[in-house]
């Protein structure tokens, strides 16, 4: 499968995306959950980048996940499947954020998503704690792009559709994160991120 969000551990790897859907369609609970834990990791991440909730992350991903499994059905394949996946989320993570009063740093969440990663180094660790710390002076939009781009892998056509806007804003949106995130780290941002 070449859907880069995909993790080549997945038990549903070796199959065509179409072949994986129709399982999902067809209500196989086992792709499901092989959905759901392949997802997990990095779909937290990503919503965690923009709620700043720690407490929300679990909620949205949960949120998220029961749309898929009740919209399967109404998936086009217009676009990837992760893709399709990660829209749901971003619309999700905006509405919890909507509902915040006060964010708050998700720096303990995301710390704890590392931690079960056991080839994360002390100093990978603290160098993702500093960007982190940067991230959160970027607005969510600008925070999106750069997790779906440096994180996730996905091109600028595959984020205009989960963000819902042209591509150009993306490229508007993606030059200004990198300017803010140079300002906040200082040096290249190809050695951050």
């Amino acid at each position: 499968m070449s859907d880069r969000a995909v993790s080549p551990n997945s038990a549903y790897a070796e199959q065509s995306e179409a072949a994986f859907i129709k399982r999902l369609v067809d209500r196989d609970m086992q792709a499901f959950e092989c959905l759901y834990e392949d997802y997990r990791k990095k779909l937290s991440y990503f919503i965690a980048n923009m709620v700043n909730k720690p407490q929300l992350v679990e909620e949205v991903f949960n949120d998220t996940m029961m749309v898929v499994w009740q919209k399967i059905g109404d998936f086009a394949g217009a676009s990837k499947l992760s893709t399709w996946i990660f829209a749901i989320a971003y619309r999700k993570a905006i509405r919890a954020r909507s509902k915040i009063d006060e964010p708050i740093s998700n720096d303990t969440y995301i710390h704890s998503i590392e931690d079960n990663d056991t080839e994360d180094t002390l100093e990978k660790s603290r160098l993702r704690q500093i960007l982190n710390k940067a991230m959160e002076t970027l607005s969510y939009e600008h925070r999106a792009v750069i997790n779906l781009t440096y994180y996730e892998g996905l091109h600028y056509r595959d984020i205009a559709a989960i963000m819902e806007c042209p591509i150009d804003t993306v490229k508007t949106r993606m030059f200004h994160a990198r300017r803010q995130l140079k300002k906040s780290l200082g040096g290249n941002i190809a050695d951050w991120l």
